[in-house]
């Protein structure tokens, strides 16, 4: 891991949320559900809105766990049976994806099953989530290259072009390799999420402790190639919401092994996003910006980082009083989004608005992003309650 002196948390009012305070921003985002929810039955919403709306697709993207994941968490957060019983509905989708093989050559099957079938097993004890949940954890354990020690992102798995590059979103799906081992006894699935935490720890961090988007291995020799950007500003820049999915995954890496240096390396990554927020702490699309009014935001790169930094503050020692600061940069960043970044209750279906999905292609620029609106009722949920993450 990389030694260089780490910028310090910035100062924050100390503040806890009162739970009026959060009731009333999650009954929000009930309310934003419950409009979207008879649309969003038989079919998910697509990855970004456009012009604040999501087009209702087939069970075909990478993001369509997010959207069960809402459900779950609406279901968990007020026992209505409308939101399982959609769920569950949607779980039966997700066992049918997995069984015909319908676009699962890529990492993002921890996004897709852990939110939806893996999620549905501990919640209710669904066979047929344990069960797609299991199978998708095989297929995720397939793309892992025992020499270069990392799973590979995307493409078919003999493609040159694509073997041996890892990305930083992939600390996101090693949670459905735990769960893996955990239901099965069998350590393998655990053992290739150490050994691609290890490598991200490694490689994606530089010395600032900002991080790459992407880096390639080397599949013959196991050495390092080279670092590169995928959707963020520069190969040189830190993408916001890579270093949210850093901040978040090192911190859930803990949660799953107990290394304390994982949790040190979240604070450190924390750190460099925090001291890069504009005024009202909600980031730009890269953290190379940092103006307040010229630069497009990512307020779903704000919804992930929160959920990290409540995870973070878990994550650290009684003893370190930087996990009051955590936490209330996190309510900071949840509160900024809900005063200002809730999608209108009327003219559209999403429930937070001025997202970036992928800014060098010019997809979903100032739109709704559905992984976004999935972790801010995260981040809400995690702020009123004791409460055991998916991940």
């Amino acid at each position: 891991m990389n030694t260089v002196t780490c910028e310090m948390l910035p100062q924050i009012e100390l503040q806890r949320p009162a739970p009026e305070q959060i009731d009333a921003l999650i009954d929000a985002v009930l309310a934003r559900i419950d409009r979207t929810l008879p649309q969003f039955i038989e079919h998910f919403p697509a990855p970004a809105s456009e012009s604040g709306v999501y087009a209702p697709i087939d069970n075909v993207e990478w993001t369509n766990g997010f959207w069960t994941g809402m459900l779950w968490l609406a279901w968990e957060l007020t026992d209505r049976p409308i939101y399982r019983e959609a769920a569950e509905r949607h779980v039966l989708s997700f066992a049918d994806r997995i069984e015909r093989r319908i676009n699962i050559d890529h990492h993002d099957l921890g996004f897709l099953y852990t939110l939806s079938a893996c999620a549905a097993h501990r919640l209710t004890g669904s066979e047929i989530g344990l069960n797609a949940g299991l199978e998708a954890a095989r297929q995720l354990l397939a793309r892992f290259d025992p020499v270069a020690n990392v799973i590979q992102a995307w493409g078919d798995m003999r493609d040159p072009e694509q073997r041996g590059r890892m990305i930083i979103d992939c600390n996101l799906n090693l949670p459905l390799l735990y769960w893996a081992t955990a239901q099965t006894g069998e350590l393998q699935f655990a053992d290739a999420a150490n050994r691609h935490l290890a490598q991200a720890q490694k490689l994606l961090v530089r010395p600032d402790f900002s991080t790459f988007h992407t880096f390639y291995v080397d599949t013959q020799t196991g050495k390092p190639r080279h670092g590169s950007t995928h959707q963020g500003f520069s190969d040189d820049s830190s993408w916001a919401r890579g270093q949210a999915w850093g901040i978040y995954g090192f911190a859930l890496g803990w949660r799953h092994t107990r290394d304390a240096q994982l949790a040190e390396l979240s604070a450190k990554l924390a750190n460099h996003f925090l001291n890069r927020l504009p005024g009202d702490g909600i980031c730009c699309w890269d953290l190379i910006f940092t103006d307040d009014d010229q630069t497009p935001r990512d307020s779903s790169a704000a919804a992930i980082a929160a959920c990290g930094l409540l995870e973070l503050a878990n994550a650290l020692p009684l003893s370190d009083e930087a996990r009051d600061g955590y936490a209330a940069w996190a309510w900071h960043i949840v509160r900024a989004l809900g005063k200002n970044y809730l999608a209108p209750i009327e003219g559209s279906n999403a429930v937070l608005l001025h997202a970036v999905y992928h800014m060098p292609n010019k997809a979903g620029v100032d739109e709704a992003c559905i992984w976004g609106d999935y972790f801010y009722l995260e981040a809400l949920m995690r702020l009123r309650r004791i409460w055991s993450p998916y991940w």
